[in-house]
């Protein structure tokens, strides 16, 4: 499992411009089943993105194609972790 860690490097004006090609990048991603959950950081300096993807790669790949990096007003780091517990309702989350 990864996290995806967006963070600001422009003015807002400048993210919201890009924001609905940012919101249908992840609709895209959701359906394919890719992202579990994402949020934007409060305060407003950046977002949370936890993926299922296959790998390391792969994670790498889904974060630089988003439109808010490829537009250049954000920077993103991928971390691997392992989810080896949960809370009951998300037990089908983890990893062996």
């Amino acid at each position: 499992m990864f996290l995806i860690l967006l963070t600001y490097k422009k003015p807002l004006v400048d993210v919201d411009r890009l924001v609905p090609a940012h919101m249908a990048w992840l609709a895209e991603h959701y359906a394919a089943g890719e992202l579990l959950i994402s949020g934007r950081k409060e305060p407003r300096t950046g977002g949370v993105i936890v993926a299922t993807a296959a790998s390391l790669a792969d994670a790498d790949g889904i974060a630089c194609s988003d439109p808010l990096v490829r537009g250049d007003v954000a920077d993103y780091e991928v971390i691997e972790f392992i989810a080896s517990t949960t809370a009951p309702a998300l037990t089908s989350l983890k990893e062996r």
